[in-house]
């Protein structure tokens, strides 16, 4: 219904173009993934080091989400219809397959230019920022706009290592203060 309200016809009328609403929901996700997965590859092979290549794919993940509002909570839907009713020869959902590649890529190359810390996993570091992503997508079907771009601040934050303060760089935590004895 949604879709035929923002196609401004009836839901009958999609009928005359997908027999069914398999073949409606097959087209919607082809066309979300065509879209998603060309912006976000395009957004990777921007240059740069890996860290501002890994928040360019963040930030055109935000403005996807902020285009296409439905879209968190659509990716949703059809990830828990793909786990309740699995189909095989059916590709698990390829959107995030995308997604998940372009991290990948990204996270070898940086392990190709020794941007990666000796006895870094790269796979274990993929996930991590897979992750990352998949909740960023997630939290967008139940956040305000304002929050979620909050959030993407902070997982960009996360990504270049500055969301937290370290503890030598604490005033109370400085050499001379942790010399001092007594109270």
């Amino acid at each position: 219904r949604e879709i035929a309200r923002a196609a401004d016809m009836t839901s009958g009328s999609l009928y005359h173009y997908f027999p069914n609403k398999s073949e409606l929901l097959a087209a919607t996700v082809a066309e979300i993934d065509l879209i998603a997965s060309r912006r976000l590859r395009e957004a990777a092979d921007r240059s740069g080091d890996v860290v501002d290549r890994l928040e360019a794919v963040l930030d055109e993940l935000g403005r996807l989400l902020r285009e296409y509002p439905y879209l968190a909570a659509f990716d949703r839907t059809m990830r828990a219809e793909m786990s309740a009713h699995p189909r095989s020869g059916r590709t698990r959902n390829p959107g995030s397959k995308a997604l998940r590649d372009i991290i990948n890529d990204i996270v070898e190359d940086a392990r190709e230019r020794k941007a990666l810390p000796p006895g870094t996993d790269p796979d274990a570091a993929a996930n991590a920022i897979y992750a990352l992503a998949r909740g960023l997508t997630e939290r967008a079907a139940s956040l305000a706009p304002d929050a979620h771009a909050a959030a993407l601040e902070s997982a960009k934050e996360l990504i270049r290592g500055t969301l937290f303060a370290s503890q030598a760089s604490r005033r109370e935590s400085t050499a001379r203060h942790r010399s001092r004895r007594g109270p």
